[in-house]
């Protein structure tokens, strides 16, 4: 059986590993799917149809899974799902999706979310992740794989943020951020690649060249996007062993939708 405290309320109809835990005053909802050795700390209410996976841990006071904060939603049955191994912190509110968009919220796997993050309706956040303090995501963001938020960072809805950007203390962002890219401030603005993130995960020089060179041709060469996409495709034959990463930042372009931070 699930350890569950004396004085949390666990519906009936909450679907819990036997390897879950439950602390102390938390509040389970009758729609909640909760994965083995998942641990949820006191005071903790996760509700509406939220689905979580393996080897999480919720700190005290976080929302999770309540109504999305969009005055469109009338009580649609959508989703939040979190995958494993996941670390949320203190005071973390996540909202479910809406039918406007993709009707789900979803976390990928080995996120880092500190304190006070809120993360909206319709967001998609990948994988590797890591929020610091108070990162506000509106609805219907997307954000890549091991993006770096820093404290107090805020992105507008309908945002694409791609894979290994570092987004820096407090930026305010409007646009839409290409993988690899570093940026800070009010409003953001690019200030090169995320070189030491890269290396951190093992990128190559060799990659990393062509992921400046890619950098270079976006933001330094005056080129416009539509030509940017040109040359990014030949950069991708003269730099094969970053054609992948180029060919990310290429891509990415065709599908940003509120321009790009540049």
């Amino acid at each position: 059986m699930a350890k569950i405290h004396a004085t949390a309320i666990v519906d009936s109809k909450a679907q819990l590993d036997d390897s879950v835990e439950i602390g102390p005053y938390s509040v389970i909802g009758p729609n909640v799917v909760i994965g083995a050795r998942t641990v949820v700390g006191p005071h903790v209410v996760i509700e509406g149809n939220t689905t979580i996976g393996c080897d999480n841990k919720f700190f005290q006071f976080s929302s999770i899974g309540a109504a999305p904060q969009d005055k469109k939603w009338n009580g649609e049955p959508t989703r939040l799902t979190i995958g494993d191994r996941n670390t949320i912190r203190e005071f973390c509110t996540f909202n479910t999706g809406t039918v406007q968009d993709k009707g789900v919220t979803s976390l990928g796997n080995d996120n880092w979310i500190s304190a006070y993050v809120h993360l909206a309706h319709d967001c998609q956040v990948g994988s590797n992740t890591i929020f610091s303090n108070n990162a506000q995501i509106a609805g219907h963001v997307e954000i890549g794989d091991w993006v770096i938020m820093s404290g107090f960072a805020n992105v507008h809805q309908f945002c694409k943020i791609g894979a290994h950007a570092f987004v820096g203390m407090s930026t305010s962002l409007t646009q839409d951020v290409p993988p690899f890219v570093l940026l800070n401030g009010n409003p953001a603005q690019a200030h090169g690649v995320n070189i030491e993130g890269l290396k951190r995960r093992g990128f190559t020089r060799e990659q990393i060249n062509g992921i400046r060179t890619a950098y270079k041709l976006i933001y330094r060469s005056g080129l416009t996007l539509e030509e940017a996409k040109t040359a990014l495709l030949a950069e991708e034959s003269a730099h094969p062993a970053a054609a992948d990463q180029i060919r990310a930042m290429r891509e990415f372009l065709g599908t940003a939708t509120r321009g790009i931070v540049r």
